[in-house]
């Protein structure tokens, strides 16, 4: 497995070892239940919704990731506290998932986040064909995003969107996708896709918004009928799309989605408030 441990130090099994050791990956074994979590400003975002999500990515495997809520959280802090960081994506890893001793990984990886330049311009995604086995499970699938960053770096794209054997828009590779048409957002069915928790808070905020969602993928040939396109992840949260393959699209300018991208970001601000307040009062 790749060695992707950033800054100083990172957590393996409740242990703390320097970056500059990091043997014991190569020892990672498959299948491995990953979460990718924000930290901002020292508070991981949305971290009980990612727990939950990490632990449903076991369920749909068969498994129980024995490390209790507790504990991660615990090592997500001590990790922040050693490395004296507090604006970075954390990744927690299980392996080895189906042992007598799971092997639990907390740390921090390279991350990068759009510029504001980005998020006025837009991005271009290419259509990859491809489908998940487990959609609705976060497992590391090394081929598939081998292969993806290939065709991504070779077209000089932000991302990709993958479509089925169907002809069917499912979800990014690293992403979920939100389709704009006649003031309707589609996205495809929560069975179908990996079910992010900015996907989550999205919907929610949509809800809130009374904004009308329909669960219903996008055939491919529809995307040059649609008013805008947007991708949301946990490093992006909502990004216009402003082109698939060579289709362009005035998504940066589309009034449903600039409602929606506010929604969220006043979400995260909700969220990271009561959780510092929480902090203060322990």
């Amino acid at each position: 497995m790749k060695r992707e441990a950033f800054l100083d130090h990172y957590i393996y099994n409740g242990q703390a070892y320097a970056t500059e050791d990091m043997d014991i990956f190569d020892q990672v074994c498959t299948p491995i239940i990953y979460e990718v979590i924000r930290i901002i400003d020292g508070v991981p975002l949305f971290l009980e919704e990612h727990l939950d999500r990490m632990r449903k990515s076991g369920d749909l495997l068969g498994v129980k990731i024995k490390k209790s809520d507790e504990e991660i959280t615990a090592e997500i802090f001590e990790l922040i506290k050693i490395n004296r960081y507090k604006d970075m994506n954390v990744k927690l890893l299980c392996s080895n998932i189906n042992g007598e001793k799971q092997d639990f990984f907390t740390y921090f990886i390279e991350s990068h986040y759009p510029e504001d330049q980005v998020y006025k311009k837009g991005i271009h995604t290419i259509l990859y064909y491809s489908e998940r086995e487990n959609p609705n499970a976060k497992v590391m699938n090394t081929f598939l995003r081998e292969n993806v960053n290939k065709m991504i770096q070779k077209e000089k794209a932000y991302e990709a969107i993958l479509v089925n054997n169907g002809g069917y828009i499912m979800e990014g590779s690293r992403s979920n996708m939100f389709f704009v048409k006649d003031e309707i957002l589609y996205t495809a069915s929560s069975k179908d896709v990996l079910l992010g928790v900015t996907r989550k808070r999205i919907l929610k905020v949509c809800k809130d918004l009374d904004i009308d969602v329909r669960e219903q993928a996008i055939y491919e040939k529809e995307i040059s009928s649609l008013d805008g396109a947007f991708m949301s992840g946990t490093s992006v949260n909502v990004l216009p799309i402003s082109s698939i393959n060579q289709v362009k699209l005035n998504s940066v300018c589309n009034g449903l989605i600039e409602k929606i991208a506010e929604g969220y970001k006043k979400e995260m601000e909700m969220y990271m408030n009561r959780r510092k307040f929480n902090y203060l009062q322990k």
